[in-house]
């Protein structure tokens, strides 16, 4: 999981709660109106902005293999942000930080961890956020402050026509070279599936599927990538109108 787990890393320092319908200069019209109609088939702006907390959790797979996954809890209000699960040596851990904020703290098997070693936990907690949260809710944030959208024409694969989407980001993040395509369903403006080329890698780029949509709380969300034999999962959402306050408290 080291590509994965750094993947998308560059939109790290976009917001999370980023309002959505933001023209980025240099952005196609006719990208962002496909973008906006994204967002329409995915509930609607103001069912995403009416979404108050989010659970979900992480998995992968190659063939039969399953990995430790690990469960994410985000109030969406307040940028509260919770990861849980078990180290590949089988240590638990749970991971709570602010988003956009250095407030957070850490337990492994159960015991609190302080100092610089809480710091790095941090680090980790908020690099699994952003790679975690993008291979879900990447449609929601096609209009985020930052992200650059051309129109890159139409395809057809198995008999479906497709439009391209090429996503590109102005001063954000850490990897400005990386490049996305976006392939979005004209049939119904749902995300078919995504290509990258990180800037540290060459053509051809990679390619995943967006699959597996599932409808909670009046929105749509993905819940399996597939490559080859390598499956992501993001899935048991739930929506809520709210954590309990132990939810991103100390124990």
């Amino acid at each position: 999981m080291t590509r994965l787990s750094i993947l998308l890393a560059l939109l790290a320092a976009i917001p999370a709660c980023a309002p959505a319908r933001t023209n980025t200069p240099d952005s196609d019209p006719q990208a962002m109106a496909i973008a906006d109609r994204v967002m329409v088939a995915l509930g609607g702006k103001s069912q995403w902005d009416r979404l108050a907390g989010l659970s979900w959790t992480f998995e992968s797979a190659v063939g039969d293999t399953l990995r430790p996954g690990r469960r994410h809890q985000w109030d969406k209000r307040t940028g509260w942000h919770r990861v849980a699960g078990r180290t590949r040596q089988g240590q638990r851990y749970v991971m709570i930080e602010k988003l956009g904020d250095s407030e957070g703290m850490a337990w492994m098997d159960g015991q609190p961890i302080a100092g610089d070693s809480l710091a790095k936990l941090m680090a980790r907690a908020h690099s699994l956020w952003t790679n975690d949260t993008y291979w879900m809710l990447m449609p929601y944030k096609l209009r985020d402050p930052g992200v650059r959208l051309k129109y890159e024409g139409e395809s057809l694969e198995d008999g479906r026509v497709y439009d391209r989407l090429a996503l590109s980001f102005e001063s954000v993040g850490e990897t400005p070279g990386d490049r996305y395509w976006v392939w979005v369903n004209r049939d119904n403006d749902r995300i078919g599936k995504w290509e990258y080329v990180l800037e540290d890698e060459q053509p051809p780029p990679q390619v995943w599927t967006w699959e597996g949509w599932e409808q909670h709380g009046g929105l749509w969300f993905p819940t399996v990538h597939r490559q080859g034999e390598t499956v992501i999962y993001t899935r048991a959402i739930e929506v809520t109108d709210g954590f309990p306050d132990s939810t991103f408290a100390l124990r």
